[in-house]
C-alpha cells in the first residue's frame, strides 16, 4: 500500500476540488491517504508570496476558473459569502479530532466537514453560529467513536497545526494542495493525472523527473 499525504488547507477551492476527485484520480491504486491540515498563509508568508485571492485581477479569475473547474468535473462549489477569511478556526476544529497516533491527521469523514462548510450552500464560513454547529457535529463524531476531543484553542492543537505547516515548508511545499509520495511532491489540483501516472509506474518519472527542474537561473527579480 502506497502512502500519499494530503496537505490542505479548507481556504482553498482548489484543494476543495482536489479533494472531491481525489477517489476517481486513485481508483484502482492500493493507496493509504493521510489528510494534514496546513495554514496556507504560512506557506505564502514564508516564500513572500501573495494569495490568489489577495490580488484583484487573479481573484477575479480565480473564482471564475475554480467555478468552472466544478462544472467541468461535476463537483458542487458553492463561492462562500466572503473569501478570503480567516481559517484557523476551522483548521484547529479539525486537528481536534486528530488522536494520539496520528496527531497531524484528520480524518476523511472530519476533511469532508470542513470543505463542505466553507465551499456548500455559499455561506459565511468564519460565522461564530456555523463554526459552532460544526465543532458540536465533530464532538459527535468524536463521542461516536469513543475518542477523546480536545479543545480547539488548546496547546496542543495549535501546536499540531504548527507542526504539520513546519513540515510543510521541511517537504518544500508553497501552496495547497499539494500531495506527497515517496518524497515528491505533486501541487495542485491539475496534478491529479501526473500523480496517478506515477503510481502506475510511468518511465517520464526516472529520467525527466529530476532533470526537468535542472536548469541555471538566468535571470532573478528583485
Amino acid at each position: 500500500m502506497r502512502d500519499i499525504a494530503f496537505f490542505y488547507d479548507p481556504i482553498s477551492p482548489y484543494a476543495h476540488l482536489a479533494f472531491e476527485r481525489l477517489p476517481e484520480a486513485l481508483m484502482g491504486h492500493s493507496v493509504q491517504l493521510r489528510y494534514r491540515p496546513v495554514l496556507f498563509a504560512a506557506l505564502l508568508k514564508a516564500h513572500g508570496q501573495l494569495g490568489p485571492a489577495e490580488i484583484p485581477a487573479k481573484r477575479d479569475w480565480t473564482y471564475r476558473q475554480v467555478s468552472w473547474l466544478a462544472h467541468h468535473h461535476g463537483v458542487v462549489l458553492d463561492l462562500p459569502e466572503a473569501h478570503p477569511f480567516n481559517p484557523l478556526p476551522l483548521l484547529r476544529l479539525g486537528l481536534a479530532t486528530a488522536t494520539d497516533d496520528a496527531p497531524g491527521d484528520t480524518n476523511r469523514y472530519v476533511t469532508e466537514l470542513l470543505f463542505r462548510h466553507v465551499w456548500r450552500g455559499g455561506l459565511d464560513a468564519a460565522d461564530p453560529a456555523r463554526l459552532g454547529a460544526l465543532q458540536a457535529q465533530l464532538q459527535d463524531h468524536m463521542a461516536q467513536r469513543g475518542k477523546s476531543w480536545h479543545a480547539p484553542d488548546s496547546d496542543i492543537v495549535k501546536q499540531r497545526l504548527r507542526a504539520n505547516t513546519d513540515e510543510a515548508l521541511a517537504l518544500g511545499l508553497f501552496g495547497v494542495p499539494a500531495m506527497v509520495l515517496d518524497g515528491r511532491v505533486f501541487w495542485g489540483q491539475d496534478a491529479l493525472p501526473m500523480l496517478r501516472a506515477y503510481l502506475e509506474g510511468d518511465a517520464w518519472f526516472d529520467t525527466q523527473w529530476d532533470a526537468s527542474a535542472q536548469r541555471p537561473e538566468g535571470v532573478r527579480r528583485r
